[in-house]
């Protein structure tokens, strides 16, 4: 698959992952909450892991080859 996710925007994904975790192992969300928000962390790690975000693609979004 075509690379379409750059360094910040995996970095945020992985942050809001480790958030969701910290939230959880404290006691701060639990039940049906817990359960939504640990697979969409899931989800972002998986797709900051291979770099590729399959909701960019329809809408010709790329945050890999931006140029600051």
């Amino acid at each position: 698959m075509i690379k379409n996710m750059g360094l910040l925007d995996r970095l945020l994904r992985i942050a809001f992952a480790i958030m969701v975790a910290a939230m959880y192992l404290t006691g701060q969300i639990s039940g049906k909450a817990a359960i939504v928000l640990g697979l969409i962390a899931l989800i972002m790690v998986i797709t900051s892991l291979a770099g590729t975000c399959l909701l960019y693609i329809p809408f010709k979004l790329d945050s890999h080859n931006k140029k600051a």
